[in-house]
């Protein structure tokens, strides 16, 4: 069993991964900037990525370090950029002080395309980092994430319950489950794999259309959904709208320009080599209807 140093374990696939990896009977140690409860075999390490001192300890000792921790909305590119590009070198200073050797970096599908999103950007910049490292690092690439306690998807389950679903006019992308991500993480953890980008998804070879993938969410939720394709210029429109609305209330927007930039782009589909040793095992259907399962138990849907 490994010793892992986590950043980004509070998230939505941090939590998941962190309870994977301690069934599996892995040390973990990972960063909170707040107090969390206790959990079995998890030492939380207060601190963020500006923390020399609390990052030092976060890798002391490890055997790899998994880091997620990251940006992913903003209004600025110096946000992005702090958050990710210069969260991700003081991660690699203290990866390499503390004599760690693996490193696996979370990126996002996004940095194939940093020209469409500031965040993309900040991902593909953030990479450029770690390849430059004198480290054993292994990138990760993953597409949309979904699964059981996921509040950015829940949104798109609520609209099919509604009985709609608004997609881009074309394209097709992929999809992974969170458990299926966390066990992807935790084998490139344990295998040496150095100077390599997965581009990791679920079982579906080609993705899925934006229509299938929302006619799965219609059955996923037992309604007929009407699929109502958004043109670009209306997606951008829309942006704007949300970026509006959100500057006047103080919070981030929920549709930004960088997401509708993304949302427009035909191709999101994962390809590249397998990770040797991992299988995604969920299907999308199986899973869209267990997280929609789950949402129900939970009372968020």
């Amino acid at each position: 069993m490994a010793a892992l140093a986590v950043t980004g374990g509070t998230g939505f696939v941090g939590q998941r991964l962190l309870r994977l990896a301690t069934a599996q009977g892995h040390e973990v140690r990972a960063l909170a900037r707040s107090n969390q409860p206790r959990q079995s075999g998890v030492e939380w390490i207060p601190g963020d990525l500006t923390m020399e001192s609390a990052l030092a300890r976060l890798c002391a000792g490890a055997d790899a370090v998994i880091h997620l921790a990251g940006t992913i909305n903003a209004w600025r590119q110096a946000d992005y950029d702090t958050g990710n590009v210069a969260g991700t070198g003081n991660m690699l200073s203290a990866a390499r002080l503390a004599g760690v050797r693996r490193f696996i970096h979370v990126s996002s599908l996004a940095a194939r395309e940093p020209s469409l999103s500031r965040y993309g950007r900040s991902k593909s910049d953030a990479e450029s980092l770690v390849r430059g490292a004198h480290l054993d690092w292994t990138i990760a690439r993953p597409p949309g994430v979904y699964g059981p306690g996921d509040r950015e998807t829940l949104a798109l389950f609520k609209l099919a319950q509604r009985g709609f679903a608004l997609t881009p006019m074309r394209g097709r992308g992929s999809w992974i489950h969170v458990d299926d991500l966390a066990a992807a993480l935790l084998v490139l953890a344990q295998t040496s794999t150095p100077m390599r980008t997965f581009e990791v998804a679920g079982p579906e070879p080609d993705g899925l259309g934006h229509a299938e993938f929302a006619q799965l969410l219609g059955a996923a939720v037992d309604r007929q959904v009407r699929i109502i394709p958004i043109p670009k210029p209306l997606m951008m429109l829309a942006a704007a709208g949300d970026s509006l609305a959100a500057s006047l209330s103080g919070r981030l927007p929920k549709l930004s320009f960088d997401r509708a930039r993304y949302f427009c782009h035909p191709d999101w589909v994962s390809r590249g080599p397998a990770i040797p040793g991992w299988i995604p095992r969920i299907g999308a259907a199986e899973g869209i209807a267990a997280t929609a399962d789950w949402y129900r138990a939970a009372g968020w849907l």
